[in-house]
C-alpha cells in the first residue's frame, strides 16, 4: 500500500512515484477515488497510457473503474473528464468568494498583530533607547516583525 499526504493536482508525488516503480506486466494498480490520482484529463490519460502500454491494469474503487474492458476503459474518460470539470468550478467559485468578500473589505489571512498603536509606541521606545528585543516582549511580538515593521532607517 502507498500513499500520499499530497494534492492531485502536484506533479512531484512520491507515493505515487513509488507505487509506479513497483507495478509489473498484469498488475492492478489501485487507487481509492479517481480525483485523488489526477484533476485533469491530461495527466489522468497519459497515466493509464502508461500503464496500459506496461500492461498495467488500472482500477478505482469509489468510481467503479477498471481498464481491464472496454466499457472500464470508456467510464474512465467520462470519469476523468468529470474530475477536470469538478476541479475547475471548484477554483472557480473559490476566486468569486474571494471576489465578493474583497468588494465587501474583506481581505484574506491572519489579522495584523502590529498595530498602527502598537507600531507608534514601538518606534517611541525605541527613539528613547529600550533595546528591541524588551520592546518586541512587551508588545506581544517576536523581534523579526518588529524590524519588518520599523525598520533602522525610518526610527
Amino acid at each position: 500500500m502507498f500513499t500520499d499526504k499530497i494534492s492531485g493536482t502536484c506533479t512531484s508525488r512520491p507515493g505515487l512515484d513509488d507505487a509506479l516503480s513497483h507495478v509489473r506486466k498484469r498488475d492492478t494498480l489501485t487507487v481509492w477515488k479517481l480525483d485523488r490520482l489526477g484533476r485533469s484529463v491530461k495527466s489522468l490519460i497519459e497515466l493509464v497510457a502508461d500503464l496500459e502500454q506496461r500492461q498495467v491494469h488500472f482500477k478505482s474503487l469509489t468510481d467503479g473503474i477498471n481498464t481491464k474492458t472496454p466499457a472500464g476503459r470508456f467510464f474512465f474518460h467520462v470519469m476523468a473528464s468529470l474530475a477536470q470539470m469538478e476541479r475547475e468550478l471548484i477554483a472557480e467559485r473559490t476566486q468569486a468568494g474571494l471576489a465578493a468578500a474583497r468588494a465587501l473589505g474583506r481581505v484574506g489571512g491572519r489579522n495584523r498583530r502590529m498595530t498602527d498603536s502598537k507600531v507608534a509606541a514601538a518606534r517611541k521606545l525605541l527613539n528613547a533607547g529600550a533595546a528591541p528585543k524588551d520592546v518586541a516582549r512587551d508588545l506581544g511580538v517576536s523581534v523579526p516583525p518588529l524590524y519588518r515593521w520599523l525598520p533602522a532607517s525610518t526610527r
